[in-house]
């Protein structure tokens, strides 16, 4: 996994989740917030955090936002913040955006005014997001308790040609592979004698531990 730069505005509850899971994946975080108190707790745990209004032109501009890989727009306090927020954005060419929406109406604009993705808190929680948006391996990762989860990840180049028995997975990995798709067909409960292709994608169940150590 290569180290990326985030840089996330607004430090609620899913945006501290964010970070704080993006710093342990070993990626540089900046985080700008309005709030003192938030910015001193969260620098403990990320890059580089400073207090500063997220929706100030001049503040966006002096960080640099179009270095960062991804900047995430996690503002909690209403949609006209995250909006000209976002629109800020666009304009100072941030290479990719991220917007928090807090409902369906709020995601259809960030949609429309150029957020590259648009994400619910209530159905992508920042953990989550923080493994999707920092592995090409894992396409989605579905948290089932504090110990397990269910992810889907691309075919690594190692296992190609190889059948699920050869592999060990079970064994080997501590995983348990529920479903194979290839070119769009999807084969549940494979077999063991399966034999891996490329560009196959895996639907594995698993601990946390087990699933992250498949990078």
């Amino acid at each position: 996994m290569s180290k990326k730069s985030f840089m996330i505005l607004g430090a609620g509850r899913f945006g501290i989740s964010l970070a704080e899971t993006l710093s342990k994946l070993g990626h540089e975080v900046f985080v700008i917030d309005s709030d003192e108190d938030v910015v001193q707790n969260v620098s403990e745990t990320v890059t580089h955090a400073i207090i500063g209004d997220c929706c100030d032109e001049s503040v966006l501009r002096s960080v640099g936002v179009s270095n960062f890989d991804t900047v995430i727009v996690a503002l909690s306090e209403n949609m006209k913040s995250s909006i000209l927020a976002t629109v800020l954005l666009k304009e100072l060419n941030a290479k990719y955006i991220i917007a928090r929406a807090i409902d369906k109406t709020h995601m259809k604009i960030l949609e429309k005014i150029g957020a590259d993705m648009v994400v619910m808190p209530e159905t992508e929680m920042g953990e989550k997001l923080a493994y999707q948006i920092t592995s090409s391996k894992f396409l989605d990762y579905i948290e089932l308790s504090d110990k397990f989860s269910i992810a889907e990840i691309a075919c690594p180049p190692k296992w190609i040609d190889k059948t699920l028995a050869e592999l060990n997975v079970r064994g080997k990995y501590g995983i348990n592979v529920i479903a194979v798709e290839h070119n769009e067909e999807i084969k549940i409960i494979p077999d063991p004698d399966y034999k891996i292709r490329a560009k196959d994608i895996f639907v594995v169940i698993g601990s946390n531990d087990d699933i992250q150590a498949l990078k």
